[in-house]
C-alpha cells in the first residue's frame, strides 16, 4: 500500500472557528465542567502522581463519570483528512483521548486513553486496529486505560517519555523521534513543565493534504495551558514557544474541555480583543449545546491565548509588569507567564 495520497485542497475545521503558597499542587476532583484541580500539598500530589493510591482515586473518577456522561460530556466532531480520520473521544469530566485512524489500512493509534472502555467501543465502532497508544504524560487521566488497552490488544505499543512513569510503557521516545502507524507518521516533542517527562505528538498531515496536528495533553488548551506541577514558569515558556513554532495552520486537540472557563479568564485580562470576544461567543454556544470545541488551530490560539501572548504589551500592562533594564526578553516573557498562570490559578469560574 502506497503511503502518499493524491495532493487535494488543506481540511480545516469549522470557523467560528491568582498567588497559591509555595509548594502547593493540585489533584482531579469531581467537580462538573471545571477545572478538576483542587490545591493540596506537595506529598498528596506525590501520592496521586506516582502510588496506587492515585489510581484508585483515578478509578473513583472513572466511575462517576460514567454514572453522569453515559454517552460522554461533550458531543465529539471527527475530523477527516483524505486517508485520516481523528476521533475525539470524550472522557471522565471534561478529558479528550483521541482515536488517530489510517484509514487506508484500518490501523490506528490512540492519544491519552483514559476510559479503556469508552476507547474500546470506539475501536470496534470503527472497525480498526489499535497499534499504539501515544501517552503525553504520566498522570492517571491520560494514562489509566494504558494497562487494559494492553491486555486486550496484544500487539499494541506504548509510546511515551522515560522521564516519567507512564503505565505499561513499552517503547520510550527522545524528543523529534517519529512513529509510523500505518501511512500515519507522529512525531513526539519533549514538552516539559506540566511534569518533567511530558511529551506532545504531531500527526503529519501533509502527505493527506492536512495540516499538521498537534495532541497537547496537558501542555496548550484552547485559550489555556497546563499546570506548572513540575516545571518553571521559564520551562513551560520554552515548551509553549516549541509548540507555536509549529505553524499557524496546525491544528490544535487539547487533552481537556476547558475552552469556556479559559476563554472567559482570558476576557478579564484583554476587554478589548475582538477575536476573543467572537471565540468566547461562538464556545459560549457549543457548551450550551454540549458541543466539543476542539479542534481550534495555533494561529487562533496567538489572537487570544493569553499564556501565548505574552510578548503582547497591552497584555503586560494589564499585569503591571515591565521590563526591567538588562532583562533578557524571555526572561520577562516567562515574568509575565508566571503571572497570568497566578491569576488564573486563583480564577473562580461562577
Amino acid at each position: 500500500q502506497s503511503c502518499r495520497r493524491p495532493a487535494e485542497p488543506r481540511a480545516r475545521p469549522e470557523p467560528g472557528s491568582g498567588g497559591l503558597p509555595e509548594g502547593v499542587e493540585y489533584i482531579p476532583t469531581r467537580k462538573k465542567g471545571k477545572n478538576p484541580m483542587k490545591p493540596v500539598g506537595v506529598a498528596w500530589y506525590s501520592l496521586y502522581a506516582r502510588t496506587r493510591l492515585g489510581y484508585l482515586f483515578y478509578q473513583r473518577q472513572v466511575k462517576k463519570a460514567r454514572e453522569r456522561y453515559p454517552n460522554g460530556h461533550s458531543v465529539p466532531q471527527p475530523c477527516h483528512f483524505p486517508g485520516v480520520k481523528i476521533l475525539p473521544i470524550p472522557v471522565l469530566s471534561n478529558n479528550y483521548s483521541y482515536l488517530v485512524i489510517d484509514t487506508g489500512s484500518g490501523r490506528a493509534a490512540v492519544v491519552d486513553p483514559s476510559d479503556p472502555l469508552a476507547v474500546q467501543a470506539a475501536i470496534e465502532e470503527e472497525g480498526v486496529m489499535l497499534e499504539a497508544i501515544f501517552c503525553t504524560h504520566k498522570h492517571w487521566d491520560h494514562s489509566g486505560g494504558n494497562t487494559v488497552l494492553r491486555q486486550q490488544h496484544g500487539s499494541c505499543k506504548v509510546y511515551g517519555s522515560t522521564l516519567d512513569a507512564i503505565p505499561e510503557l513499552t517503547n520510550p521516545l527522545e524528543d523529534k523521534e517519529k512513529v509510523k502507524v500505518g501511512c500515519l507518521t507522529f512525531e513526539a516533542l519533549a514538552t516539559p513543565g506540566h511534569t518533567v517527562g511530558h511529551m506532545v505528538y504531531v500527526l503529519d498531515g501533509e502527505p493527506f493534504g492536512g495540516p499538521p496536528c498537534l495532541f497537547s495533553g496537558d501542555l496548550l488548551f484552547l485559550a489555556g495551558c497546563g499546570e506548572l506541577f513540575e516545571g518553571s514558569p521559564e520551562t513551560m515558556l520554552a515548551s509553549l514557544d516549541m509548540a507555536v513554532g509549529l505553524g499557524e495552520d496546525t491544528l490544535l486537540w487539547p487533552g481537556h474541555e476547558y475552552a469556556l472557563e479559559c476563554l472567559t479568564f482570558a476576557s478579564l485580562l484583554e476587554l478589548d480583543n475582538p477575536a476573543l470576544e467572537q471565540k468566547l461567543q461562538w464556545a459560549t454556544q457549543q457548551r450550551q449545546e454540549k458541543r466539543s470545541t476542539c479542534p481550534s488551530t495555533l494561529g487562533e490560539e496567538q489572537t487570544y491565548n493569553p499564556f501565548l501572548r505574552t510578548h503582547r504589551p497591552e497584555l503586560q500592562a494589564v499585569l503591571g509588569l515591565r521590563q526591567g533594564r538588562g532583562e533578557h526578553p524571555d526572561a520577562f516573557r516567562a515574568r509575565v507567564l508566571k503571572e497570568v498562570r497566578r491569576r488564573k490559578d486563583l480564577y473562580k469560574p461562577t
